[in-house]
């Protein structure tokens, strides 16, 4: 916040600014209260339970908190609005209730940006990183957050780990924003527009998102940046450490990459009558389709006019989504790539009742005990997308756009199809919706299985 209020101040935005100054002071004495109750705490270690519960609440108040500058500027006014806005920031799904965004103060779209930046990488994890004093219970919070049914840790101390990744991530966020502004952005939209690709949120300051710019290089750069946050972030360090055979061997990779391809092309032909030559459409398709598969949610043309066919293809990689490990929202690949396997091992055990067969991921055999929780994490995200869905048409709105709404902000990519079409919002819906739709979010962000168990009556035994 004191980051963006100066901002404010570069801008001369003197109410803004003063925004941030008043919610600093709502948020600092409650945070000191936090610390002056809790300090003669001895026992630093976390359990698996704690190690849910605060992450959960983590982002729960770090929402509360960030949207009271919006509120306090008077940029959003309604405190519902203002909370979906900044849930939407921190869990990087990029729906939106403005209708003018550009008409925002710099100093609060720089805010709304720098939450996707946060919440890209963790809010958690950024924790874990910055205070080893959380000991072994640092390894339960990245575990209780981390975006994919495994968890990697690159270095045998968790803290080395999250700073490793954020390096890697504050590295590609400065190259990023170098090559954007000699595309011809300015620092200001760089920079704002590297946040919501590096986190695959997908907030920009135009109300023609990323399209505003016309520029083929300015696509271009962010299409391959899009992929790039979409991939494993521990893929990265085995590149930087000079180990290319478990980079290349890496089938979650390989089969994220073959989805964006082949998507891409299918598209890409089916634009030609759309676009000037193969180059332009190819150019539109690949940016599109980063953006849904990713769960960023930038758009360059608005996909709801397109041809029935590339809209189809759209709404497919809406329920892929990114690699874990990634920034990328969604079911994940390796999720998808796993029970795939399991179907095809399933069909050979009808042919050959008697037969054993290994299911291998990146050449190593999966155990069991890691399909169950991805079969179990798929059947509760079908389900709430279904129960989700069904609370959104209670509003009375069509099947199309309560369906992708429920998929659009569960998945965390934002737009959708119907009402919430990419050059469309969510400033329509009731208050109640909001909310729900809040919830989804930060179920999303946090793979449903970390929220969901504060509910069951055995996580309040002792």
């Amino acid at each position: 916040m004191i980051i963006s209020g100066f901002v404010s101040l570069i801008y001369h935005e003197i109410a803004a600014f003063f925004a941030f100054i008043k919610a600093l002071l709502i948020v600092i004495p409650a945070s000191l209260l936090v610390y002056y109750f809790t300090r003669s705490k001895k026992d630093n270690i976390l359990g698996s339970r704690e190690a849910f519960l605060l992450v959960s609440l983590s982002w729960i108040f770090a929402s509360l908190a960030g949207a009271l500058p919006f509120v306090f500027s008077g940029a959003i006014p309604a405190y519902t609005d203002a909370f979906f806005e900044t849930m939407s920031g921190f869990t990087t799904t990029g729906a939106s209730i403005l209708t003018d965004i550009e008409s925002l103060p710099r100093g609060m779209l720089f805010w709304r940006s720098m939450t996707h930046w946060l919440g890209g990488m963790g809010i958690v994890v950024l924790t874990v990183a910055l205070i080893p004093l959380l000991g072994v219970g640092g390894t339960k919070l990245l575990k209780a957050e981390a975006p994919g049914p495994i968890v990697d840790k690159i270095t045998p101390k968790i803290t080395e780990t999250a700073k490793i990744l954020w390096s890697i991530y504050v590295a590609f966020t400065v190259i990023e924003a170098t090559l954007l502004i000699i595309g011809g952005m300015d620092l200001f939209d760089a920079l704002t527009h590297t946040f919501g690709t590096l986190a695959t949120g997908g907030f920009s300051t135009r109300n023609a998102s990323v399209g505003a710019f016309n520029s083929g290089f300015i696509q271009i750069v962010i299409t391959v940046f899009m992929i790039m946050a979409g991939m494993n972030f521990n893929l990265y360090y085995k590149i930087i450490s000079g180990n290319f055979k478990d980079f290349f061997r890496d089938t979650e990779m390989k089969v994220y990459l073959s989805i964006f391809g082949i998507a891409t092309i299918l598209i890409a032909v089916n634009l030609l009558k759309t676009y000037n030559g193969f180059g332009e459409s190819l150019r539109f398709a690949g940016f599109q389709a980063a953006s849904i598969l990713t769960t960023t949610g930038f758009s360059t043309a608005d996909f709801a006019v397109w041809p029935a066919f590339s809209r189809n293809v759209l709404f497919f990689l809406m329920f892929v989504g990114g690699c874990a490990g990634s920034t990328g929202g969604g079911m994940k690949v390796i999720r998808l790539t796993t029970m795939f396997k399991v179907g095809i091992n399933e069909m050979k055990h009808l042919i050959y009742p008697r037969g054993v067969f290994l299911m291998r991921i990146n050449g190593i055999a999966v155990r069991k005990d890691i399909v169950y929780p991805i079969a179990g994490f798929i059947f509760f995200y079908v389900g709430l997308l279904l129960a989700v869905t069904l609370i959104v048409a209670t509003g009375g709105y069509d099947i199309l756009t309560s369906f992708s709404t429920s998929l659009a902000t569960l998945g965390n990519i934002g737009p959708g199809f119907g009402k919430i079409g990419p050059s469309l919002n969510y400033a329509f819906y009731p208050a109640y919706i909001k909310w729900i739709l809040s919830a989804a979010m930060m179920l999303g962000r946090l793979e449903i299985y970390t929220v969901l168990v504060l509910f069951t009556p055995h996580f309040w035994r002792r």
